[in-house]
Order: structure tokens, then sequence, then C-alpha cells
């Protein structure tokens, strides 16, 4: 592997014309891709389960309802203002006025039924008991997805001129489902505080903007290929996002690592090519390898079973792949067109880390307090983390998957109707095998009306054979709550007697199933991913002890991880978001797999480093104490400069109003904090430091088993100076910059 990188890596700076144009080329196909792109959907039902039983007997039994699910519908809730009720003439002509306005609404079904409920008798079930709210149920010609931002932003127009006109009006449904939260903003915070990051690190603008190019590039042309991907796949509207958020970190992160390796080349060299294939044979082969772990902990979602997981996993996993191609084949040509001046611009008062083996920088300092005093360096963040991830004990999942501009409208139908109108079960009954279908229908909504946490139930709905029934039920909690779960089992687990098969459907059903599936898969997905990444460091390190310890150390990350994304989002401390609720049931997973492929970079970056020096050496307990001192010295600058780059990534996608991209930004944002700094620069190394030389041990049979990938770059040395002589630039004077 390190071979074929370091020729990869002198291709590439020798080519850079033709690798840089072929990236170029690169993004504009994937530009022309989204010329037959389809909208983006969401689905979120888990085949095999409960609601697509009950999904396939509606179909069966109601055709006409087929694909209703998906159809944009809302409630638009008006509230009397203070001191007066809707009964007030003033304020039911003002709804008048709205209902006559909701009518000329783009695509609409059926305006002319949109009535004013305060006026109709029959309608008093809209109506609030105090008369101060009322709900307005409109249903769209068309599928949420096919809804836009323009349908959407003349909708919100209406709204907003009753609103001048004295009745205040909101409204919440589906119709926001299809809605993809715009991440521009938070992605340019990002870009522009990792460069801040990389120019302290660099101390020049030129060598900070390398890895903001090839972030860009690789974004783009992840961004294209997958919005063009649509034409062939269904592809959820937050894959975009959450490829972008984990694209853009990594991206970064990669070609952070490969030019300070270059940068560190060119204090043994004035050869720039050779500079580059060395940094390409050694850094890059880390970057793989790191990319690797990350790539498994996504792909490996597919065991949980449910489309949209898999899904957000593989157009993870692309951004990933594309993140390292771009930092071992566009950052090397970036390199050779820039020449000596990829240390330019340098800031004055600011000073790159010295990279001289025999002068101590801050890395050096630090691993060697962390070898001096190991207990202490074990046992205090051992103990933080451990407090840290108390509150994970109490973790609830739910999802709720209105968005933050939907929570006035979901406050006041709180307020006037109860939480679970929001969440309404469909029953759907199959009684086409009873010998009395229709005697069936009304024992099993009693049954129903019996069970705890029902708030009401309709009269049976009968189709036209009298072979179905649909009962829609509206429970006591709201849809994400730990009751209505209950419930949808209990009304599952109701015998209604032979020849008969009842299933529950409807969006919260299907988000109950959801999280089930999920927590069922949790501890299977977290054994398949463990275990395949600790085979891939053991094939790194060529060690059964140092995989070993960045696993515990993982575990030790992903538990405070949790515990205080359970305080801030579910139990509401230190106020972060106003309404605290369980978190989405999509987020333990989906951060255990982001977290484990990231956290596991910074063992790779610091402990190929180690690796390198302790196999070059005599290696005894006291050599490998030694080694984890060079590889500090060498890279604690950069894994310290590569996580506060991830923390501002995921932090600012904070801004976001979505809760389940707000929970995500912050709770990778914390991981990073706690592995990072906790775990990989002071357990680990204290871990190693203790067991000395046995960290790098590995039994005979099992090393003569496992292929050497070199990821430390030994072969590198045996090979001829292919990169001599290859260029002009090794002739000029050597000023780069390095100090």
């Amino acid at each position: 592997m390190a071979r074929f990188l370091y020729r990869v890596g002198h291709y590439a700076f020798r080519h850079r014309l033709a690798v840089i144009g072929l990236w170029v080329a690169l993004l504009i196909a994937a530009g022309s891709l989204t010329l037959a792109a389809k909208p983006f959907v969401t689905d979120y039902s888990v085949p095999g389960t409960g609601s697509a039983t009950a999904q396939q007997i509606l179909d069966d039994k109601f055709p006409e309802l087929r694909g209703s699910g998906d159809t944009a519908t809302a409630r638009v809730l008006v509230h009397a203002p203070a001191g007066t009720t809707l009964d007030d003439p003033v304020n039911s002509a003002r709804i008048d006025a709205l209902v006559n306005e909701l009518r000329g609404v783009d695509r609409l079904a059926a305006p002319e039924r949109l009535l004013n409920p305060v006026a109709i008798p029959l309608l008093t079930h809209q109506v609030s008991a105090d008369r101060t709210i009322a709900y307005l149920p409109l249903t769209w010609n068309a599928k949420f997805d096919d809804i836009d931002k323009s349908d959407l932003a003349a909708f919100r127009e209406v709204l907003a001129h009753s609103a001048t006109n004295g009745l205040p009006a909101e409204a919440t449904g589906t119709l926001y489902n299809g809605q993809r939260a715009d991440g521009a903003t938070a992605e340019g915070i990002g870009f522009g505080v990792a460069l801040i990051v990389m120019i302290i690190a660099f101390a020049s603008v030129v060598a900070a903007v390398l890895p903001i190019v090839t972030a860009l590039f690789g974004i783009g042309v992840t961004v294209l290929l997958l919005t063009g991907a649509t034409a062939l796949f269904q592809m959820d509207a937050s894959s975009i996002l959450l490829a972008t958020m984990i694209g853009i970190a990594v991206s970064i992160d990669y070609s952070l690592f490969i030019v300070s390796r270059y940068r560190d080349e060119l204090t043994r060299t004035d050869d720039l090519s050779l500079a580059a294939a060395r940094a390409g044979g050694t850094a890059g082969t880390s970057v793989v390898f790191a990319g690797s772990t990350v790539f498994i902990a996504l792909v490996g979602l597919r065991v949980v079973g449910n489309p949209m997981m898999t899904m957000l996993g593989v157009t993870a996993a692309v951004a990933v792949v594309i993140a390292v191609l771009a930092a071992i084949t566009l950052l090397p040509a970036l390199l050779g067109l820039l020449g000596r001046r990829a240390f330019a611009l340098r800031i004055p008062g600011l000073h790159a880390s010295d990279m001289s083996q025999d002068k101590p920088n801050n890395g050096s300092r630090w691993a060697r307090w962390v070898l001096a005093h190991p207990i202490v360096s074990l046992a205090v963040p051992v103990a933080m983390l451990a407090i840290i991830a108390l509150p994970a004990l109490d973790l609830e999942v739910g999802l709720d998957v209105a968005s933050a501009d939907q929570r006035t409208a979901i406050a006041w139908l709180d307020e006037g109707f109860g939480p679970g109108l929001r969440g309404p079960l469909v029953v759907a009954v199959d009684a086409g095998g009873a010998a009395q279908p229709t005697s069936v229908y009304q024992e099993l909504a009693n049954d129903v009306a019996a069970l705890p946490d029902v708030g009401m139930v309709a009269p049976p709905q009968v189709n036209a054979d009298k072979t179905g029934a649909l009962i829609y039920v509206v429970p006591a909690s709201g849809p994400a709550e730990v009751p209505t779960r209950d419930l949808v089992h209990a009304i599952r687990a109701l015998d209604p007697g032979t020849g008969i098969t009842v299933g529950v459907a409807g969006e919260t059903a299907i988000l109950v199933d959801l999280g089930d599936v999920i927590h069922k898969a949790l501890l299977p997905y977290l054994a398949l991913v463990v275990g395949m990444s600790f085979l891939v460091l053991m094939l790194v390190f060529r060690s059964l002890l140092v995989p070993l310890i960045a696993t515990v150390g993982f575990m030790l990350s992903i538990a405070a991880t949790f515990g205080i994304t359970v305080a801030v989002f579910q139990q509401g401390w230190f106020g972060v978001i106003e309404h605290p609720k369980p978190l989405a049931s999509i987020v333990p997973v989906y951060l255990i797999a982001i977290v484990f492929g990231l956290t596991q970079d910074y063992q790779i970056f610091l402990g190929t480093r180690m690796r390198e020096e302790y196999v070059r050496g005599p290696q005894t307990s006291e050599s490998a104490r030694a080694a984890i001192v060079v590889g500090f010295h060498h890279g604690a600058r950069v894994v310290c400069s590569a996580a506060l780059v991830m923390i501002s990534v995921f932090a600012a996608f904070m801004m976001l109003p979505d809760t389940t991209t707000k929970t995500m930004g912050f709770a990778l944002s914390a991981a990073i904090i706690f592995d990072a700094f906790l775990v990989r620069l002071t357990i680990v190394p204290a871990l190693m430091g203790l067991v000395g030389k046995h960290a790098w041990y590995l039994p005979g049979w099992l090393d003569r088993v496992l292929p050497n990938v070199d990821i430390e770059g030994v072969r590198l040395d045996e090979l001829p100076n292919e990169a001599a002589g290859s260029t002009a630039m090794q002739d000029e004077p050597s000023d780069v910059g390095v100090r």
C-alpha cells in the first residue's frame, strides 16, 4: 500500500495539470447528472414490520387510499387574541377571510370543502372546548416531496396575512416533510473556522487554503453525484446534508494530515516531488485506512434493516471515499502546481510547529508528562468520562418529524385538543376470513377504547364488500412519547378472533417500528462495526493491544457523548433547546457509526507515527515509550488542529432549525472533544506507556498470516529515488517556510 500510494503521489505531483483537469472534468460530469435528478423523498417505512403489514391491508381493502400517506396535508391553527374567543363576530369574520385566501392556494384538493368551523355546528370538533383555538384541515393534490419552496412560501404568506389582520395563524403537517434544510450557512461557518485553525497550524495562508480547496472539490463532486443519483435511487432528503457534514470534516482532516507530513518531509529533502511522494506513501496510507474505518462503520448501517438508514450510511460513505481520493490525488497535484509557494504568505507572529527531532514542542512535552504520570493521566479522564456518561442511563428514543417552524402550531394543537391529535393511529382490519365480519369491527373498536392512553376512537369505516375496516384512534400522548409506543404494541397484541388480521398504520406507527428496529439492531451493529474495525486496526498496527486500547477508548467516548446529549436534548440541561424530548431514534445508531469511524482517524494518525518510529528502533519497552513521544512530537498538533476543524464544522450545523440535525451537530462536536483530547491524547498514551513494548505484540503465526500493508513506510527506503531529478524544483534553494 505504501509503495502504491508513493507512486500515486509522485505521479500526481509531476502530472499536476492532468490530475487537476481530471477533477475538474469529474466535477462537470457530476454536475451534468443533476439534469436528470428527481426530487428527494422522505420515507421512514420499515419493510417486514407491523406498520408495513397494516399498510398492505390498507392497500388491499381500501385501494382508493393507496399513496395517501405521502400526500401533503396540513392543519392550520388559529388562536383568538387574548381576552376574546373565536365566536366573537370580528374573529369569525377573520376566519372567513383566511378560509377564502386558503382556497386560492395552488394544488389544494377540494377547496370548496374548506369551511369556517366556528360557524358550522357539525365541525365543532375542530374548535377547542374554550373556543379560543380551532384548526382547518387541508389536503393537496400532490405528494409532500413535490411541494417546493415557492409553494411553501405562498402558503406562509397567507398565514402571515391572517396574523396581520389580527388573527394569528400557524400550520403543521406533512406539507413540511419534504423540505430539506439549507446548510449553506453552517457549511460556510465550518469552512471559515477551519481556515483560521489551519492558518494557525501552518502559519501560512496558502498552506491553510490547500485543504479547503481539496474539500470544496470533494464536496462539490459528492453533492452533485448524489443529487444525480436520485434519477436511479430514492434518496432521503437529509442524505445530502449529513453527507456534506461528514464530507467537509474528513476532507479537511485528511488533507491537513498529508500537508503536515509533506511539510515534515521537506525538512529532510529539497526535492519537492520526493517529499510529496513520501507524504503520499506514509500519511496517504494512514488516510486510506482511516477512511476505511469510517467507510466500514457507515456501510455497516445496512444491518439495521431500514432502507432510510442504509441510504444515509451509503451516501455518507460516498462522501468519505471521494474525500480520500481527493486527498491522495488532487492534493499532491495542487502541491505540484504551487511548488515552493505552497507555504507562502506567512502570517507575522505565527510559527509552525518545530519538526526537528532534537527540539521539543508542545506535543512531545505533553507526551512526556503523561508518561511520567500514567496513573493520574488514566484515572482523571476516565472518571470524567464516566460521570458525563451517567445521564445516558435514562436514554429514551422516539422520532417526531415536525420541524422547528411548526412548533407554535403544535403548541396550540396540544393546548386545544391534546397531543394525540398530532399522531393519530390507523387500525387496519382484514376480516375477510371471518364468518360475520361486520360484528367484529365495533367489538374491536370497543377493545381499543378500553386500552390505556386512548383519547378517542372513531366509529369503524367499512369498505364496500364489508371485508375490511379502518378505525381511527387518537392517543392521549404525543407521537414521540413512550405511552403512544406502548399503545401501538397493545393494539397489535389484541386477539380479534380467527380469520381476522389487525395492524396499525400511519406515520406514528411507522416511527414506532423504526425505533424498535434500530433498538434491536444496535448491539449487533456495534459488534459488527467494532469487530471489523478491530481487524482493520490490527492489520494497520500489527498489534493486538493497540486496537483493543483504541476500541476501549471509543466505548468511553461514545458513552460520554450519549450522556451529554441526553442531558442537553432530552433532559434540557443548560437551556440549549426550548423543548426537550426523547432523542430521534436514528441518532444513537448513526452517532455510533460516525463517531467510531472518525475517532479511529486520530488513533491511526498518531499510532502510525509511533509505529514508524518503533519498528526502526531496538523495539524495547523504553523505545516504545520514546516512540510515543515522537508520535506526539509530529502528530499531536495535527490531531488538535484536525479535532478543532471537526468540532467547528459539526457545531456550525447546530444553527439549523431541524432538531435532529442540531442534535447530531452537538453530539459529534462533543464526541470529538472527548475522544481527541481526553482519550487519544491522554488515556491512550498513558495505557501504551504502562504496557511498553507489549503494546506492539503480535503472535508469530498471526504475523505470518496478516498481509503487510507497511503503513509506516519502511519499504519506501528500499525504493530507488524515483523522484530525484524528476523536476527542476529540487535544484532551487529551499525556501518553503519550514521551521
